[in-house]
């Protein structure tokens, strides 16, 4: 799979810095600028430590299991037109390389939804979808009762809280919704677990 990040820091210098430090004990596969830069850190065949504790599906070690690829953004501001093409550019070359299909292109908050909240809400994960790059769910009311199941189906396995599954979810299908669960995003769960179901079989080790 790939786990899309974002840097939380002032620049991609200082990211840079940090990701290439051995005493950081953290690292990415990719590096994206702002300005559409791309910095290759860690060979594509080799483990990166950049996903941390977490699960996605049967995927509990995320990190020998995914390319990495950290975006230049401090958390708040939207992400510039130069990086986003840039990391268009990028997953068109890597998915079919390692034949990732779009539902395993994937936010580090969505399998450590305990510790982060990257890319976060301003990320475009819509314009992802559109490029045949990431997924996107069609709108439709169910019964919120199924929101669980829908959410293990689809891949969140990292938690069972129903608040924190709550919270990942609109995090990035509906970034400014407020509320208790209701029935649209119990349908978009819905949709999504029906035409993407995450892959049972994989390696859970």
């Amino acid at each position: 799979m790939v786990v899309i990040h974002y840097t939380a820091m002032a620049s991609a210098a200082a990211a840079c810095d940090t990701l290439c430090n051995p005493a950081t004990q953290v690292s990415a596969h990719y590096l994206i600028a702002q300005d559409g830069t791309v910095l290759s850190l860690v060979p594509e065949e080799l483990r990166a430590w950049h996903a941390g504790a977490g699960r996605w599906g049967a995927v509990t070690d995320v990190n020998s299991h995914s390319i990495g690829i950290e975006l230049a953004n401090d958390g708040v501001s939207p992400f510039a037109a130069p990086l986003m093409d840039a990391l268009e550019d990028l997953l068109r070359a890597i998915m079919p390389r390692w034949h990732i299909p779009p539902a395993r292109v994937i936010g580090h908050s969505d399998m450590a939804p305990q510790r982060k909240i990257d890319p976060g809400p301003r990320f475009d994960w819509r314009r992802l979808a559109l490029q045949g790059l990431s997924v996107w769910p069609d709108a439709g009311q169910a019964d919120p009762a199924g929101f669980a199941a829908g959410m293990r189906a689809f891949g969140y396995t990292a938690t069972d809280d129903p608040d924190l599954l709550l919270q990942c979810f609109r995090l990035r299908f509906r970034p400014w919704a407020r509320g208790p669960l209701d029935g649209t995003d119990a349908g978009l769960i819905a949709d999504l677990a029906r035409r993407f179901p995450v892959d049972a079989g994989g390696q859970a080790a």
